[in-house]
């Protein structure tokens, strides 16, 4: 359905889990079953982003925009929304990390590692993915997206 575009939001969704994993290695933190649910939560948060990233550049392409301003614009509008959101979860985040003992701060570390990666992958990696497969060319006919 979204073609190159869910190619790119596989890879960006891998390379979140990716650098999360890698953050808690350099941590030397424990996965526990909380963990494993933080990491749940951050998948879906990261879906998330990468599905509203998408739909504004169908939004955009829909509207008449030519594929270049369409991923341009696209991406810049789901943007705020991506950051609030993110800014959101992650103020959750540090209140349970800060209030939280156990359990409850082991997902909490988690979980606002997971977001700061995902807000990495979903919006700078991805972006820069399709920069790359897009910007060299001068003029686009169309994009491959649903």
């Amino acid at each position: 359905y979204y073609a190159l575009f869910g190619v790119v939001s596989v890879l960006a969704l891998s390379l979140n889990l990716l650098l999360l994993f890698a953050l808690l290695s350099i941590l030397q933190a424990t996965l526990t079953l909380p963990g494993i649910a933080a990491m749940a939560l951050t998948l879906g948060m990261a879906i998330d982003a990468n599905v509203l990233i998408n739909e504004r550049v169908r939004e955009e392409i829909r509207a008449g925009a030519n594929p270049q301003v369409a991923i341009s614009t696209g991406y810049d509008k789901a943007w705020a929304t991506i950051l609030d959101s993110n800014i959101t979860t992650l103020i959750a985040g540090i209140a349970l990390l800060v209030f939280g003992s156990g359990p409850v701060r082991g997902f909490a570390v988690v979980h606002v590692l997971g977001i700061l990666t995902s807000m990495f992958s979903a919006v700078f990696f991805s972006r820069g993915l399709i920069n790359l497969w897009y910007g060299s060319r001068k003029r686009l006919g169309r994009l491959a997206i649903g």
